[in-house]
């Protein structure tokens, strides 16, 4: 039996059961207890380590690297995705041997307690952006940003998505498809993959002639955007802005997707339907919550194996590269999915 087919019985991604196999205290309880109720069904026995064919990777070529959320609560099940996508990675690309250890703080103000001890050759930073006191205390350890919310002075290397590229092929995508006149809509306006996507949505727009309406939710400084929760009530405060304004758009823009269910809820709770009275496109793709909507709007992929693979890859070349002088940045593009589905792409942070 391949993992593909436990997974899909399972219904978990086929790295989760590669996790389950190799990595089990990692793995979300109730999701371990599926893949072994699978495997106990079909009498699935794993291949022991030795006795697995083809090369077996020497210890040398590993490295130990820390993936640091910063702003988040050690263990948080949700901040899994990492691990799920860098077994994508790892099982492609052999040279990319990684012993993880996942590090948290609470705040951009402290250090991980564990840093010290777990001796890394590496680290990718993810979530709020570290206080300059501890970015310099990493100044001995390669590391390297990944995704969103750096600041413009942020001072080292980084991984990210192309955040203008997302807004302008959402403006192109609702012209396309016809639309008089657009809007952005987000709960979530300080966070700057958002600001960034939303200006670069309006600035497309204008250049088409299209009358865009910009609705965001209210301010929340210093919140981290690693665990945020979309709150029902302000997605009744954002429809009922959206429906004064003039004039009415149908063509509608949601940078981030995590609070996009709530919204889709409160649009039709006030009586709009998606095809008849509005057409959306989200600006990045979760299976999780794509799959939960009552109907499927055009997404933008954000390509989130590429981005690990490359933030892998220029952890690994920042770590045999210490003195090279200079911040080197690396931005990764998109890709319109019109109908997306599990298998075109994976799970997606913003």
């Amino acid at each position: 039996m391949l993992i593909t087919e436990i997974a899909k019985k399972a219904k978990v991604s086929p790295a989760t059961v590669s996790r389950a196999i190799n990595q089990p205290q990692i793995v979300a309880p109730d999701s371990l207890a599926r893949i072994r109720s699978v495997m106990e069904q079909h009498n699935y026995v794993p291949t022991p380590l030795n006795r697995r064919r083809g090369p077996k990777p020497r210890a040398s070529d590993q490295r130990r690297i820390g993936v640091w959320f910063v702003g988040a609560r050690a263990n948080n099940p949700s901040l899994n995705w990492f691990q799920d996508q860098l077994l994508h990675v790892q099982t492609s690309e052999t040279r990319h041997r990684v012993d993880l250890r996942v590090l948290f703080s609470n705040t951009p103000d402290e250090l991980p307690a564990n840093l010290a001890t777990e001796k890394l050759d590496g680290l990718i930073i993810q979530g709020m952006e570290p206080a300059p006191a501890c970015l310099a205390k990493l100044r001995d350890l390669p590391h390297v940003w990944f995704m969103t919310r750096r600041s413009l002075s942020y001072p080292g290397d980084y991984v990210e998505p192309n955040n203008e590229e997302n807004g302008r092929m959402a403006a192109d995508y609702l012209a396309q498809q016809g639309h008089r006149a657009v809007a952005v809509i987000s709960s979530d306006p300080d966070y700057s993959a958002v600001a960034r996507r939303v200006r670069a949505f309006q600035e497309r727009a204008a250049e088409l002639k299209l009358p865009v309406h910009t609705i965001l939710g209210q301010p929340n400084p210093g919140v981290s955007y690693l665990e945020i929760l979309p709150v029902h009530s302000e997605s009744e405060t954002l429809v009922r802005s959206l429906l004064a304004a003039t004039p009415r758009a149908t063509g509608l823009y949601i940078p981030v997707d995590h609070f996009c269910g709530a919204f889709f809820r409160a649009l039709r709770e006030a009586g709009r339907k998606p095809g008849r009275d509005f057409d959306a496109i989200l600006g990045n793709y979760n299976p999780v919550i794509y799959h939960n909507l009552d109907h499927g709007p055009a997404a933008i992929d954000i390509n989130l194996p590429t981005l690990v693979r490359k933030v892998v890859e220029h952890l690994f070349w920042r770590i045999d590269h210490r003195a090279a002088a200079g911040r080197i940045g690396v931005s990764v593009s998109p890709t319109l999915r019109t109908h997306p589905t599990p298998a075109e792409t994976g799970a997606v942070p913003a």
